[in-house]
């Protein structure tokens, strides 16, 4: 049986031959566990902290800070997502977002995805399948990035 994937799209791998993954619970993308989803997120926000400080004008602390901070983390998930699969910060803990039939999420599911977790709520309930709302909404779904054959 194919893939539901458009012709042509590939799979995150972008190898050619690899088999079909599907989207079905017998998957080889191994989900990622919470504690590597939240090391990765937590990864990403010291980046954006960090980051935000060479801002000139925004203090510590401040309203411009906090603004610069959350720009910035939302600008990195959105450009390492989209061009390398995951965030800097999953990419640090070896984990990946996928669509649900483990193809490449388009660039409008990950600037959906990122302004969910900015709102923080979506990241918190999730299912048995350790999807987050974030997830649910735009179809996608965060595995360990070897499992799929992606390196870390």
């Amino acid at each position: 049986m194919t893939s539901s994937a458009t012709p042509g799209s590939g799979d995150s791998t972008g190898s050619p031959g690899q088999p079909d993954r599907g989207g079905s619970a017998g998957s080889p993308g191994q989900a990622a566990g919470l504690g590597r989803r939240a090391a990765a997120i937590a990864i990403d926000w010291l980046v954006a902290l960090l980051l935000a400080r060479l801002i000139p004008g925004a203090e510590y602390g401040t309203g411009d800070y906090a603004l610069a901070t959350l720009t910035i983390f939302a600008v990195e998930i959105i450009l390492f997502t989209w061009l390398t699969g995951s965030s800097f910060g999953q990419r640090v803990v070896g984990i990946a977002v996928v669509k649900q039939d483990d193809g490449r999420l388009s660039l409008w599911r990950i600037i959906v995805r990122t302004a969910l977790i900015c709102i923080v709520i979506p990241a918190l309930v999730y299912d048995s399948q350790k999807r987050g709302l974030q997830d649910l909404a735009v179809g996608s779904r965060v595995v360990m990035r070897t499992s799929i054959g992606m390196s870390r």
